[in-house]
């Protein structure tokens, strides 16, 4: 036989087929000549072998699938993001007991026109924010929710900066026009100077009109978000181990511990062993959004898990494990802990300078909240204004009023620092960011402001000065003496009152003195400090206007070494 008579035999070029007799060391003139019997079956052999190995080969490759997209709606309270939900699926959310299910799973998948659709629930950027903090990323689409009558408000641009610093595309439904009076070129406008601009102004933002009570623009709306899927490509493997990351926890009294995931690779089967976060487990029960016992779920499927030693947290991610999964969490716990501190490590002032020369960091990223619009205009054009070699400062969210765990959220997520400026901060928000290793700062002078930020960027920040709070204290009544000074009569509510102790009386949202503490009395008498649930009289140094329900915040100043 010759060789191009055994190539078409054995479906091979002939070029293909001279390398590998090549290869096996046939020697002789063979593109001329006739292949020997033993020197055909040697040949055939090999080609049968590499045929096999091949197939072998591609049973191992990843058999890939596509995936439902992940779609969180987000926007500013009361604009119609439960309504839109209640419409997508036809279920009354805040009626029912389906809904109290969907709120525990923390997410539900709809069927639209034969595709499958995931959406997170409320509320928005504060689990989206809060999961992407610990690393992980799981929105693959969000849905920006404005009122027609109400147009931007402040939860709007908060949910907007939260989308620009994950990268996640956003569509944007323009809610409520059938409301009367209503001007969606206003609300559009509004959006495009905060980067969000139309299609149909030559943008890259596709709007979508819509009313819940009508139902109009939704069937559009589900259109759209099905086209951006297509366009993202989204694949997974079902085939392969499970895992997902984590959107919920909780302790039910009659499940007991309990975690909301959305799968997004392999499956996870009952009974199967996993490690999440710094923990592990073996998956006594899958439940799906409906309250239905699963035996597996795959990629895209939210679904409750029991079966975990304790809870995780949110954004940690779930990995399905062959066996062992208690061994397999000793050895890794310790090295986990360690990544994750690494992983969350938030830049301070202080350290920002050494960060840029070992980490080539080039950006420094601020979250500024003021009380009222023209300072934060004011600080914002300064601090944009500072310049330093190949250092950018970069105001990832401003707001005005006081500081919110959205912002700590932001802040943890994108490794920002916040600044407050001329606003009081409450000491949750401070516990928060403390717990988030977050660099909050509050000013009252807007040079203060500069002048530490262009330090930091110069690499010459001279050492911090931190407020610890010692007391709070609450006006009840306020007294007038014959000199005509004021005494505000207090209950001291946490904490502890000190002489010549500095503080803030704060009214509503706003601090109206700052100072210290010129006079404390217990009764008629003079004292040094008083204790929580006591009564006393604190005066202050040239001011006199106390009013019933003001409130003292008494603090003191402690110099922190910088960290360079």
């Amino acid at each position: 036989m010759r060789v191009y008579e055994l190539a078409k035999k054995e479906k091979v070029s002939s070029k293909v087929l001279l390398e590998i007799i090549k290869g096996l060391g046939i020697k002789g003139k063979v593109a001329a000549s006739s292949l020997s019997k033993e020197s055909i079956e040697k040949i055939s052999s090999h080609l049968k072998a590499e045929k096999t190995k091949t197939k072998k080969e591609e049973k191992k490759k990843p058999s890939f699938v596509s995936r439902a997209p992940i779609i969180t709606l987000m926007g500013h309270v009361d604009h119609g993001k439960t309504s839109i939900l209640d419409v997508i699926r036809e279920s009354q959310l805040a009626a029912s007991e389906y809904g109290e299910i969907t709120q525990h799973i923390g997410a539900y998948r709809a069927n639209v026109a034969g595709k499958e659709m995931v959406f997170l629930d409320t509320p928005g950027h504060e689990a989206f924010t809060a999961i992407r903090a610990r690393g992980a990323r799981i929105t693959d689409l969000v849905v920006l929710v404005v009122a027609a009558d109400d147009g931007v408000m402040p939860q709007t641009v908060e949910a907007i900066d939260h989308c620009k610093e994950a990268k996640v595309p956003v569509v944007v439904a323009i809610n409520k026009i059938d409301k009367t009076g209503i001007n969606v070129e206003a609300v559009k406008n509004e959006l495009a100077k905060l980067g969000l601009t139309p299609e149909e102004w030559s943008g890259k933002t596709i709007f979508v009109e819509t009313s819940t009570k009508t139902k109009t623009g939704i069937k559009k709306l589900l259109e759209v978000l099905s086209l951006e899927a297509e366009m993202l490509e989204l694949k997974a493997n079902p085939g392969k181990s499970g895992e997902g990351t984590v959107i919920e926890t909780k302790m039910d009294r009659r499940e007991g511990k309990t975690i909301s995931i959305i799968v997004q690779d392999g499956k996870i089967k009952v009974g199967d062993n996993f490690i999440v976060g710094d923990t592990f487990g073996k998956v006594k029960a899958l439940i799906n959004e409906e309250g239905k016992n699963l035996r597996e779920a795959g990629p895209s499927v939210p679904v409750k898990i029991l079966g975990a030693e304790s809870l995780p947290l949110p954004g940690d991610i779930l990995r399905v494990v062959d066996s062992g999964a208690k061994e397999i969490n000793e050895k890794r716990k310790l090295p986990v802990q360690n990544d994750l501190r690494r992983a969350t490590a938030k830049v301070t002032l202080e350290d920002f300078f050494s960060g840029v020369k070992k980490d080539n960091r080039n950006e420094l990223k601020l979250i500024l909240k003021g009380d009222v619009a023209g300072s934060v205009e004011a600080v914002s054009e300064s601090l944009e204004k500072l310049e330093a070699p190949e250092i950018e400062v970069n105001i990832i969210h401003r707001g005005i009023g006081g500081i919110n765990e959205s912002d700590i959220m932001l802040a943890a997520a994108s490794n920002a620092i916040v600044i407050g400026f001329n606003i009081p901060v409450e000491n949750r928000i401070k516990e928060l960011a403390e717990k988030e290793e977050i660099d909050l700062r509050t000013y009252r002078l807007i040079y203060e402001v500069i002048d530490d930020v262009k330090k930091a960027m110069e690499g010459i920040l001279e050492p911090k000065e931190l407020e610890e709070n010692i007391g709070e204290a609450e006006i009840k009544r306020v007294f007038v003496l014959s000199d005509g000074r004021a005494v505000a009569g207090c209950i001291v509510s946490k904490g502890k009152v000190i002489r010549n102790a500095k503080t803030q009386l704060i009214r509503g949202e706003k601090i109206i003195y700052q100072g210290k503490i010129s006079g404390l009395r217990r009764f008629k008498e003079n004292a040094k400090e008083v204790a929580t649930n006591y009564e006393c009289g604190i005066q202050l140094e040239n001011f006199n206007d106390f009013k019933a329900g003001d409130h003292f915040r008494i603090y003191q100043v402690k110099k922190v070494p910088q960290k360079l």
